[in-house]
């Protein structure tokens, strides 16, 4: 099966050496989405929203493993969006990919990143009294245990036999930052989600815009400074 993907992956990358840019549109890069038929932030409505997957079976856009970002053309997007996808590398893999999303942003561009905060759900497995295939919460996936949080959703990984659907690392509020800053993003902003256990970060690669700053007070009530 890894040998078959491998065909794919490298068969598809042959094809789509680029996108085609819908002028006067702005641009978000979907690293790790899976299929475009999963929400992304509704704030990227009337974008061209591009999808990047290692696996083809979604049909991305652009079949890549984020790992290789820098080998695609720089500055070629507004902003790009990643939901759950920087937990499945290891750490040191997980700083090229920022760097990856660093490169592939224009110079007003940044990124949205989700991952699992591991300091909730090691606080929640505390305070519940949970053991690790206790469900922690509900998604449109179905039941999320512990262990699916912490080590990647199991069934997937099961039926789909790849591990690249596993966990690799996990993050804190405190380590999402650094990671985000060490990958070149001088401005991150960040907050948690307690309904699904998460990090969520907006980083900058300068100082926020006007429109970016409307979108940072409406999320997190965020203003420009005086």
């Amino acid at each position: 099966m890894l040998l078959s993907l491998i065909k794919d992956v490298l068969a598809a990358s042959k094809s789509q050496n680029a996108v085609k840019r819908r002028p006067g549109v702005n641009s978000v890069l979907n690293v790790g989405g899976g299929s475009k038929s999963t929400p992304i932030s509704s704030h990227f409505d009337g974008w061209q929203h591009d999808l990047l997957d290692i696996d083809p079976k979604g049909a991305p856009d652009l079949v890549c493993d984020a790992r290789q970002l820098r080998t695609l053309p720089g500055g070629s997007y507004d902003a790009v969006y990643c939901s759950h996808n920087l937990e499945h590398y290891y750490r040191h893999e997980g700083l090229n990919v920022v760097r990856g999303f660093h490169h592939i942003l224009n110079e007003t561009g940044f990124a949205e990143i989700r991952v699992p905060d591991i300091e909730q759900v090691m606080a929640a497995m505390r305070e519940q009294q949970l053991e690790l295939d206790d469900v922690l919460y509900q998604s449109p996936a179905g039941p999320i245990t512990a262990h699916d949080v912490v080590y990647g959703l199991q069934i997937e990984i099961q039926t789909s036999g790849q591990d690249f659907y596993a966990h690799k690392t996990g993050f804190t509020p405190k380590s999402l930052g650094k990671i985000l800053m060490d990958g070149g993003f001088p401005l991150v902003f960040l907050s948690t989600e307690q309904e699904r256990l998460a990090v969520h970060a907006l980083a900058f690669k300068t100082e926020p815009t006007d429109a970016q700053y409307e979108l940072l007070r409406s999320t997190w009530n965020i203003s420009r400074p005086a």
